[in-house]
């Protein structure tokens, strides 16, 4: 196996196009579980680290480009940003323990594809777009729309993730992420939810983004969710109704960590919960 360290986009395209079976390393956090594990053997592994576009985070029409290669440690460490998208921050700093969040990214989270990362939830409730490079030049893809199922993105061959996109928060917004997991921490994601809202001049909710982990094989951008908000103060009423949604939306599958029925009824009260934070947020009273 060999081990490349390229300095550019370009270098790194190359490399994984030139070597269908090669792996991008940018936190390696998944990546070098599996590699002891011995669950892929990769012709090379392409190291990202070095690119310098991929390792900063800069400013950019309001919002924010995270490189694929910034850990959560260092994300969380930015003031601005975690006043803009407190709940991202807060889904990014529930990967693994404080040692793996020193390395572990939001890019690699999201192409690792499991159904239950934390990071992805949040991302798309924000909106949050990944910019893709590969042989055939730069494209943006909303994060919902990368992973495909367990373990399987829509990234073609040679692509990679060198960024991930937070757009300007809206005046009167406010985002929140919660997940249920079976012990106090570093755990798996049972279920997770993910809201944004928006609040017009009068206190009502005009726009919102609810995303559901861990209860189908990708995360669900749930209109039905969102309507059940929109329109709405986030009173009760509306927030009994987004969690009626919520239940009747997921599609989780039984295992060791919960069943149908009672990860179904977790997705409800999870998107109540996470809701109130949000509109809370948005109304600057967290």
């Amino acid at each position: 196996m060999r081990f490349e360290t390229p300095t550019t986009v370009d270098e790194a395209v190359r490399l994984l196009s030139d070597d269908p079976e090669a792996r991008i390393l940018a936190g390696g956090t998944d990546l070098l579980v599996r590699l002891r594990a011995r669950q892929v053997a990769p012709s090379a592994v392409i190291d990202v680290k070095r690119i310098a576009e991929m390792t900063v985070i800069t400013r950019e029409e309001g919002g924010w480009r995270i490189g694929a290669a910034v850990p959560s440690a260092e994300m969380n460490e930015m003031s601005d940003l975690c006043a803009d998208w407190p709940g991202v921050m807060e889904a990014a700093d529930l990967i693994g323990s404080t040692q793996i969040q020193g390395r572990a990214t939001m890019a690699g989270n999201l192409c690792n594809a499991s159904p239950a990362a934390d990071s992805v939830p949040a991302m798309v409730a924000a909106g949050a777009v990944a910019r893709i490079a590969g042989p055939s030049g730069t494209r943006d893809v909303a994060v919902e729309d990368i992973p495909t199922g367990p373990g399987q993105t829509s990234l073609k061959p040679g692509e990679l993730i060198t960024s991930i996109f937070l757009p300007v928060k809206p005046a009167m917004s406010g985002d929140a992420y919660l997940r249920f997991i079976p012990r106090t921490e570093m755990d798996i994601a049972v279920v997770g939810v993910g809201v944004h809202v928006t609040l017009d001049d009068q206190g009502k909710i005009s726009a919102a983004r609810v995303a559901l982990g861990a209860v189908a094989p990708t995360v669900i951008l749930s209109q039905s969710c969102a309507d059940a908000l929109i329109g709405t103060p986030g009173d009760d009423a509306a927030l009994d109704a987004l969690a009626a949604a919520a239940t009747e939306e997921a599609t989780p599958i039984d295992d060791k960590r919960g069943t149908v029925a009672f990860r179904k009824d977790i997705a409800g009260v999870l998107a109540r919960r996470t809701a109130k934070i949000a509109i809370a947020r948005a109304k600057g009273d967290a």
